[in-house]
């Protein structure tokens, strides 16, 4: 039986936005020692990501967007060199430190190492337990804790580079991947899936596309509702575009013990969630499935709904 890949990098941890901001290093620890606590980590392919390259970053982003976030680096470096700040400041939620251009690259080059080694059929499926996170980030624009679209540049080098025809993507956190659809809106191969807090952050204008269905929910909204829709909205599109793969934007800030958000999803509701992509993913994708952290911020929380995610993706 192939494995349940999971992805990760040092750098990752080392990226560091500043006391008190909740997307913090301390979350890969939590689901770390959760996975290993529980043994889920030891039924696990463990790989070490390999950073993407500018190149595989551009199959998503403009190319001055990335040589935007470079140059920002670069000048924090020289910054700190001189006795100056340790971080620079994209918006009042995101910020670089020293380690956020490599923390970043590992970030997308891990999706991109999930993607060609599940495609391959090396592994079964995989999960990127990775930050900084991904699905704000727009094709030129930084937002939202997030630099590069992780998600979304691996989905187009499936597609561009590994010659895949239709994927899909699927959003479950409590925040809209406002940078996913901006990256993959009117791309007909690339069907996107998601429900979200609304209204809350981003503001943004919604687009209007044929290959979206983004469902935006009521605070305090609860599991069942959200089965309701994945029955009801996801499921019929889903099956109609026949995925070759599946891309997951695993934010678990739905959680109703985060306080990020304000909906109601446990544990049960994610493996609930998971399972209903696996099974499609297992009638049109030969199983393929690659799931990237996005957000989750109460620690306990976060580290119990990746457990429960991975454990169906793994079958245990």
């Amino acid at each position: 039986m192939k494995p349940t890949g999971y992805y990760t990098h040092p750098a990752c941890a080392r990226h560091d936005m500043g006391p008190g901001h909740p997307e913090c290093p301390q979350r890969l620890g939590a689901i770390e020692d959760r996975l290993l606590i529980s043994g889920v980590l030891d039924g696990l392919g463990q790989r070490t990501a390999t950073p993407a390259a500018v190149a595989e970053l551009e199959l998503a982003h403009d190319r001055m967007h990335i040589a935007a976030i470079r140059g920002l680096a670069d000048e924090l470096r020289d910054a700190i060199a001189a006795g100056g700040p340790e971080r620079l400041s994209v918006d009042p939620d995101t910020a670089l430190n020293a380690h956020t251009w490599e923390a970043a690259l590992a970030a997308a080059g891990a999706a991109i190492d999930a993607t060609e080694a599940v495609v391959s059929g090396e592994l079964a499926n995989a999960f990127c337990a990775v930050r900084p996170p991904g699905h704000h980030a727009c094709r030129n624009r930084a937002m939202g804790f997030c630099f590069f679209n992780n998600v979304a540049v691996a989905a187009k080098y499936a597609l561009q580079r590994l010659g895949l025809k239709r994927v899909a993507i699927i959003d479950f956190d409590v925040h809209h991947g406002n940078g996913t659809e901006d990256i993959v809106a009117g791309d007909e191969r690339i069907l996107m899936c998601s429900f979200y807090q609304h209204p809350y952050y981003p503001e943004w204008d919604h687009r209007d596309a044929p290959n979206l269905v983004n469902v935006p929910v009521p605070a305090y909204t609860r599991g069942m509702d959200i089965r309701e829709i994945v029955e009801m909205m996801w499921l019929p599109r889903l099956e109609a575009h026949r995925p070759q793969c599946i891309f997951i934007s695993a934010g678990f800030d739905a959680h109703r013990e985060d306080d990020l958000g304000q909906l109601g999803l446990v544990e049960q509701d994610y493996v609930w969630i998971t399972q209903r992509i696996r099974d499609v993913a297992r009638r049109h994708a030969k199983g393929r499935i690659v799931s990237v952290l996005e957000g989750g911020y109460n620690l306990s929380a976060l580290a119990r709904s990746v457990e429960a995610h991975i454990r169906v993706l793994a079958d245990l």
